[in-house]
């Protein structure tokens, strides 16, 4: 039976013999626990992903520590995962772009609201995703140097180009932008992380200058992906030195990624001029909430936190005339941002090594059981790298 939200489904020879399996949380703060799954036909936009890899990310560990306080419309039994690299073993009656046995890199969404949950989550060997979140895996690329795109990718694409966040002119059918010191400036807090390499490179073929910060061990390495300028965020006068630096420039936006940003990100733009931050990231870290059921001290602790520091930036943020808003990654599915960014502009843009997948993964292990361990180790947190598990 389908209904307005589930898509029809076709059943064939395709599918025969196919077995799956997935790393489900089957309860509110339990581990992860590998059982089998249900092997779901890809719907007239999908296609059925057998995943070579996967990647974990904080939404996934925030989760499985808060229970049902956070993304209550995800009941357990959940499948959790949104990135996935694999080959395609099925498609949909209306698919243009692959075919069966394509390398594909993927945004899962079974964990967003009003998606089919189990058949859509990104960590089981077989995979529904929308052919319109997905694009090729270059050959020579690995499975999973590419899984480390997905979430982060899709979060930067957000918070740059769609009209309610910083709203820049697109990296693709723009036209030519301007060159040198006439370059509208972009910058991005957090430079380091999975969406701040994502962003950066977006940026940059946008025709935007970016300024970025980071530790200096990485200056370098962003600067090799279009950085022109770094800073330490460490620094006690980083705010200054990045006020300074953008003197007489326009600052189109700014991007804050990381715990903490949103503050010093407010303070820039309202220096600078800037109409707008986006924000990636929640004003407090879920890291030190201990994961079992009832309250804690630690999880009202954190939940307190939250809900004063973030009241604080938005006040802070209108006293100051800069719009300031949160980013939810997966948001281009329901505009222009994610054709553009996953059809239009990541195929070629891969291809051709304009765009290459950033950080550096760092697999965990082979097999769906170790999931759990990619997921603890990002809770206790991780730097410039990305944690893969691949199948």
């Amino acid at each position: 039976m389908t209904d307005a939200t589930t898509p029809a489904r076709a059943s064939g020879p395709d599918l025969a013999g196919l077995t799956n399996a997935a790393a489900w949380l089957d309860a509110p703060f339990a581990d992860l626990t590998v059982r089998p799954a249900p092997v779901t036909a890809p719907g007239p936009h999908e296609l059925l992903v057998r995943a070579r890899a996967v990647a974990v990310n904080p939404v996934d560990v925030v989760k499985q520590t808060t229970g049902d306080l956070m993304y209550r419309w995800l009941p357990a039994p959940a499948v959790l995962g949104e990135d996935v690299a694999g080959d395609v073993v099925a498609v949909g009656s209306a698919v243009t772009r692959f075919t069966v046995g394509d390398r594909v890199v993927a945004l899962a969404v079974g964990v967003e609201k009003g998606e089919e949950h189990a058949p859509g989550g990104g960590f089981q060997q077989l995979v529904l995703v929308r052919e319109a979140l997905a694009a090729p895996v270059p050959a020579g690329t690995a499975f999973e140097e590419a899984v480390v795109l997905p979430l982060a990718v899709s979060t930067a694409a957000s918070a740059l180009f769609q009209g309610g966040q910083l709203g820049l002119r697109h990296p693709v059918g723009a036209g030519p932008a301007p060159t040198g010191s006439a370059r509208e400036v972009v910058v991005v807090w957090g430079g380091t992380t999975s969406v701040g390499s994502a962003a950066i490179q977006l940026a940059v073929a946008a025709g935007y200058d970016v300024v970025a910060t980071a530790s200096p061990a990485n200056h370098e390495r962003l600067r090799a992906l279009g950085a022109s300028q770094l800073f330490d965020y460490r620094d006690a006068g980083v705010v200054d030195d990045v006020v300074a630096a953008l003197h007489g420039r326009r600052v189109a936006g700014v991007l804050a990624i990381g715990t903490g940003s949103a503050g010093p990100c407010v303070t820039i733009a309202a220096r600078t001029g800037a109409p707008r931050v986006s924000m990636a990231s929640p004003s407090v870290s879920f890291g030190g909430v201990p994961r079992r059921p009832g309250l804690s001290l630690g999880l009202v602790r954190t939940v307190v936190a939250l809900g004063s520091r973030t009241a604080a930036v938005m006040v802070r943020s209108r006293l100051r005339g800069v719009r300031a808003t949160f980013v939810w990654g997966s948001s281009l599915m329901h505009d222009e941002v994610g054709p553009m960014l996953w059809a239009g502009y990541l195929p070629s843009a891969l291809a051709e090594g304009r765009f290459v997948p950033a950080p550096r993964a760092e697999v965990v292990g082979h097999g769906l059981e170790h999931v759990q361990a990619a997921l603890d180790r990002l809770g206790e947190g991780v730097s410039a790298t990305k944690l893969v598990v691949t199948l």
